[in-house]
């Protein structure tokens, strides 16, 4: 698909992940419409929807509101939370609330702007003569395959975002909407902020090659070649430079 001129809805749009495939998708030609809680800063061709992801009325609201910036053909759900707990730890057993936070955000939250996409989407005319009306990119995770210790709510909300892909490209062909998800290993983001410098290096040397975290800026790239590659479809592209993670 041609992004020029497209109007790109990218969740967590304010900040790491988000941020950079906005970006990117400006660069591209697009306009982009970022949901985030917050306001990120300024940029040419990015306009800001505060919204929870959580919230399917609101959602839903963001997104019609989203259809006066142009065609939304676009979706990149970016939005997520990273949580740790283990499942019986020292202060005892992993607390529900949180595993439901997690599960919300990562998972029901993407699942919200999916639908509401879809429903904007089905109703406008095809881009090319094989019908094609949309693309959708879910953020899933190399947790989704292997989980670490004290990852329980943040792979099980990843390993449902690798099973709504297929199922979600099938449901969605009849629309002329194709559906890939993004399976990122370690990423420079400001969630990886806080980790000492020891840990990142422990993190690195257990990449394949580059032995590095990867940049935001290379998933944005891969955001941009599942748009505009038609024939991807019901994929989830692991983006990790070889890395598979060890229990802990």
């Amino acid at each position: 698909m041609d992004l020029t001129g497209k109007v790109a809805i990218v969740t967590g749009a304010a900040s790491g992940l988000g941020a950079a495939t906005a970006a990117r998708l400006i660069d591209a030609g697009a306009v982009v419409a970022g949901f985030d809680l917050q306001e990120g800063p300024a940029v040419d061709g990015l306009t800001y929807f505060q919204v929870d992801v959580t919230d399917a009325e609101a959602v839903r609201a963001a997104v019609q509101k989203a259809t006066e910036l142009g065609e939304v053909r676009l979706l990149v759900a970016c939005a997520g939370i990273c949580p740790s707990q283990r499942i019986m730890g020292r202060k005892g057993p992993h607390d529900a609330g949180l595993f439901a936070k997690t599960i919300g955000v990562n998972l029901i939250g993407t699942f919200h702007v999916l639908t509401s996409f879809a429903e904007v989407v089905s109703q406008l005319e095809p881009v090319d003569d094989e019908g094609q009306r949309g693309v959708v990119v879910m953020t899933a995770s190399v947790a989704a395959f292997e989980g670490q210790v004290g990852q329980a709510a943040y792979a099980a909300s990843k390993g449902g975002i690798y099973a709504l892909t297929i199922t979600a490209a099938r449901d969605l062909a009849s629309q002329g909407i194709r559906v890939c998800s993004i399976a990122p290993g370690v990423v420079n983001t400001p969630m990886m902020a806080a980790i000492s410098e020891e840990f990142r290096t422990e993190l690195e040397s257990r990449v394949q090659f580059p032995a590095r975290m990867a940049q935001p800026a290379e998933y944005a790239q891969l955001v941009q070649h599942i748009a505009e590659n038609n024939y991807l479809n019901g994929e989830t592209i692991r983006l990790d430079g070889g890395l598979r993670m060890p229990p802990r």
